[in-house]
């Protein structure tokens, strides 16, 4: 078992959080509602084509940098993971990463191929294949709303719309379509995603955590692919703003943020550092220490 920061009592707590629209954000979405002069200070964590892409407050990566001392930090994304790995926290090097919305499990930055594997024979058992969905969403989808196609790693698929565009009734019908052949549909922002339904967050959330022996997992997310891994950790937290608060979604252990856009960031992060010093107070380091 790989060894994790643990606190002093020896207690192990895991950080398993969404990126965007939860700790990072694009300059399209950090909705800052204050004035210029009284803007926080943001910090631009992601580069993409020679350009700052995206963003999270001073605070927020502060916190964050002083949380992966203290807990296992684990990014778990929608994003494949050449997109992940533009991503850089100032002072985090995260040992653990879930991208592809739980495809793959990165250990040190490299693939946990034996996890890739098994998340393949599972995604068998669909109904559909990966070229199937392409194929029938290239079919429903018109040129001139449909803005771009992609494949993430060779997974799930995703098309990016204009919103205006979008024809009334596509996203209920495409839903149908891949529901009834064992995939699921996510709705985040411009990107409409079709992923199988075997494919998720929350089995590789709960992979993560026995191998680094955590006893109390975190968890934040903003989306409908993020709801697995909120129910199953301990506690979780989302922004007021995504597709889970479009859906008025709700859970007994999911708490919502105060502030919405990037100042979210700063919620979750000061309510993660509340969830670590609560799992390092469940059990007096001296009652640990005669155990």
């Amino acid at each position: 078992m790989t060894s994790a920061p643990a606190g002093t009592n020896g207690r192990t707590t895991m950080i398993a959080s969404d990126l965007d629209r939860t700790l990072i954000y694009s300059p399209s979405a950090l909705q800052l509602a204050t004035t210029d002069e009284t803007s926080p200070n943001l910090v631009s964590v992601e580069i993409l084509e020679g350009r700052p892409h995206s963003f999270t407050s001073l605070t927020a990566t502060r916190r964050l940098a002083e949380l992966a001392r203290i807990a296992t930090f684990v990014p778990t994304t929608t994003r494949t993971m050449a997109q992940y790995q533009r991503v850089r926290f100032p002072g985090v090097t995260p040992k653990y990463a879930i991208t592809s919305n739980g495809g793959h499990i990165l250990v040190d930055g490299q693939p946990d191929e034996a996890w890739h594997r098994s998340t393949e024979s599972a995604i068998a058992a669909c109904d559909a294949t990966l070229a199937d969905v392409k194929h029938e969403l290239r079919a429903r989808s018109q040129e001139d709303w449909a803005i771009k196609r992609r494949v993430g790693d060779d997974l799930f698929c995703y098309i990016v719309v204009d919103l205006v565009r979008l024809p009334d009734g596509f996203i209920e019908s495409w839903t149908q379509w891949c529901g009834e052949r064992g995939w699921k549909v996510s709705v985040q922002g411009r990107k409409i995603y079709a992923i199988p339904k075997p494919l998720s967050k929350e089995r590789a959330v709960l992979a993560v955590a026995r191998r680094v022996g955590a006893d109390h997992v975190v968890a934040a997310g903003d989306g409908a692919l993020d709801s697995g891994f909120l129910m199953a950790a301990d506690a979780g937290i989302r922004p007021p703003h995504g597709e889970l608060a479009a859906l008025g979604w709700e859970h007994p252990t999911v708490r919502i943020a105060d502030r919405i856009g990037v100042l979210a960031a700063d919620d979750i992060t000061a309510w993660f550092a509340e969830q670590v010093q609560l799992a390092s107070s469940l059990f007096p380091a001296e009652v640990v220490a005669a155990q």
